[in-house]
């Protein structure tokens, strides 16, 4: 499809799916680069387009740019503020660059949205955890799996927040769980 979009793209040069849609491709192919610099061009076209800087920030952050992720996703959230995954995306950015309570506030935004978002609890929960703030974790872990019981990382970082407040029968019972789900979490034998 790569070429097709590059075709469209030739017959039409402001044609901004066709360059979103090969981002998307060069993307899913491991090219964020190329990706990117697609991103970028539908900026160029349409600087409104808050999708383009969200795909952007996240070709970004999976090169390592939190901090280039961060402002896309900023940039994304100024355009189009009540879509709860950039909010949490930006989260998880925030959070790579150890700024843990920055990361929980876009957590709770991200939740404001949608209340249903387990992922958003399940971040919440690591950042809280990261924090120190393990019952709180453990709260923010029981919703995420209440809404997705089939999360074997919520159960495996839940019984990690309970050792840490010494209810060992709680963590085991938990580490127990993510192994139903996915005996291959070589964490959860530990």
């Amino acid at each position: 499809p790569i070429a097709d979009y590059s075709r469209a793209m030739e017959i039409n040069p402001q044609y901004a799916d066709a360059y979103s849609n090969r981002g998307n491709a060069k993307s899913a192919l491991g090219d964020k680069a190329g990706a990117i610099a697609d991103y970028s061009h539908v900026i160029q076209i349409d600087p409104q387009n808050a999708l383009a800087y969200y795909n952007r920030g996240l070709a970004k952050f999976e090169l390592g740019d939190k901090a280039g992720a961060i402002a896309d996703y900023s940039r994304a959230i100024q355009i189009n503020p009540q879509v709860a995954v950039i909010h949490s995306n930006r989260g998880n950015a925030k959070a790579a660059l150890s700024d843990k309570a920055g990361a929980i506030t876009d957590y709770n935004r991200a939740i404001q949205i949608n209340p249903q978002y387990a992922q958003a609890y399940y971040n919440r929960g690591n950042a809280k955890s990261a924090l120190g703030d393990k019952a709180g974790a453990i709260i923010d872990y029981n919703q995420a799996i209440q809404i997705n019981p089939q999360d074997a990382m919520a159960y495996s970082n839940r019984g990690n927040a309970k050792a840490a407040l010494g209810d060992k029968a709680g963590a085991i019972a938990d580490y127990s769980r993510a192994i139903q789900i996915n005996p291959q979490d070589a964490l959860a034998y530990y």
